[in-house]
């Protein structure tokens, strides 16, 4: 049955080049910001605590790459399960499914909190933690742990609000919450010293507050797209799961490759590899943010015009993103070649034995941001034209199966280049395939 729409859904637009670039400018934003805040809590820990708490940060990382892993699966499975119905007018379907996700979120929340608490001491030594860095890992872990449940609820609302024809509101959430994690970071760690534990506890208060102004947004009846009582459809989960597959693929390859990466780097050069290869992997998350929140902002307008099954919007939308993607892709690679050392400088002093680490691999590292932004953005498209298959198999094929590889050829042969080469190769050789799929997938999506 087809529901009156009440009000015209900003999703329903005729977009021309300036109106979706200002659509996906807001998410878009607010990537850059989280990924920002993100970076500065890997700066006070380095410079309020010492880097050996900056390896441990990226000890333990794999767990929270796996939250943010389910969190993501669910959100962006469920958005296109959402806005495909809020377009072919379904809304008291997208609504109920809507809440399906968000309560499936919150119980899986508590439970991941629960069991990961009861088993922690297991947990961060598997992860490959030394008697030297195990007292900061787990004081971290702990932490962050407790705050699972509004983690993956900002990771929901993130996603959908922008579904919802709000990403102002979504920036917003993005940007207060990061403004209120680097100002409780710098009284948790500069002025009370409270260390790494002060560094878990700003950024798990920094989850929770986009999680509770979510939870408000959502109750207020400001769009069409609110909480009601749901029907209870493991369908609609089981869709969601499938559909958003590829993301929690892509997490939980960058959970397994960053373990691999700490091992490696442990090998060849101790903890101070380690934590050069956590700056590596930090400031990559922060420049790749610019594609994450575009492809994020865009998504549910794809989405929407395929519900509607508007081939000419879907054509027109899939063009202005590939000029987008390119362009940015250039500059990405332009910055990060020609900043890497102040970058690095950020994080460690010069002359340091991490500093001159890191400094030699932002001269091969940053090549791979030629490559990524086409493979990013692809994978999104595919989950947001429901074809979760060949979402995960880019993501499985860019964050993991090659990386992995790639990981374990090259340091044997190559030394530590093959470390900073592998990502660069794994991206180049995804985008050659995405640019496979694009284009024997045009006739099927109409998008080209």
């Amino acid at each position: 049955m087809v529901d009156t729409q009440r009000t015209e859904n900003p999703l329903s637009q005729s977009f021309t080049t300036k109106s979706l670039l200002k659509f996906a400018f807001p998410t878009i934003l607010m990537m850059m910001f989280m990924g920002l805040y993100t970076v500065v809590d890997t700066i006070f820990i380095a410079r309020f605590v010492n880097t050996n708490a900056l390896s441990a940060l990226n000890i333990v990382c794999p767990v929270i790459n796996l939250i943010v892993g389910f969190g993501t699966m669910l959100a962006t499975g469920g958005s296109a399960i959402v806005a495909r119905k809020m377009g072919a007018g379904k809304h008291t379907e997208a609504a109920q499914d809507f809440t399906l996700i968000i309560s499936a979120g919150v119980l899986s929340g508590a439970l991941i909190a629960a069991l990961g608490t009861v088993f922690i001491d297991r947990i961060v030594w598997s992860l490959g933690a030394g008697s030297i860095l195990f007292p900061y890992c787990k004081q971290y872990l702990f932490v962050l742990l407790l705050f699972t449940p509004a983690c993956i609820l900002q990771v929901l609302f993130q996603n959908l609000i922008v579904t919802a024809g709000r990403p102002g509101t979504g920036m917003l959430l993005g940007v207060s919450a990061g403004i209120a994690n680097i100002l409780l970071d710098y009284i948790f760690m500069a002025l009370l010293q409270m260390e790494i534990t002060g560094a878990a506890l700003g950024t798990g208060i920094g989850y929770t507050i986009p999680a509770v102004m979510g939870v408000l947004f959502f109750f207020s009846g400001k769009s069409d797209l609110h909480f009601r009582k749901p029907s209870i459809q493991l369908s609609v989960l089981t869709q969601s799961c499938t559909n958003g597959f590829s993301e929690m693929v892509s997490q939980t390859a960058t959970a397994v490759t960053t373990f691999l990466f700490n091992r490696i780097m442990m090998k060849l050069l101790g903890e101070n590899g380690v934590a050069a290869i956590t700056i590596m992997i930090y400031t990559q998350f922060l420049l790749s943010a610019l594609y994450m929140g575009f492809s994020m902002g865009v998504a549910p307008v794809i989405s929407y015009n395929y519900g509607k099954q508007d081939e000419k919007q879907l054509k027109n939308v899939f063009s202005v993103c590939m000029r987008f993607i390119i362009l940015v892709s250039v500059s990405v690679f332009v910055i990060a070649f020609t900043f890497g050392s102040p970058l690095v400088h950020i994080f460690a002093e010069k002359e340091t034995p991490v500093y001159e680490i890191a400094r030699n691999g932002f001269l091969i590292f940053p090549f791979g941001f030629l490559f990524c932004g086409l493979n990013i953005f692809a994978s999104a498209m595919f989950t947001a034209l429901s074809n979760g298959m060949l979402s995960a198999i880019l993501s499985f094929l860019r964050t993991f199966g090659l990386i992995t590889a790639l990981l374990l050829i090259l340091p044997d042969l190559l030394g530590i280049t093959g470390v900073w080469l592998a990502v660069p190769l794994a991206e180049l050789i995804t985008m050659l395939i995405t640019l496979v799929f694009l284009l024997q997938n045009r006739e099927k999506y109409h998008y080209a």
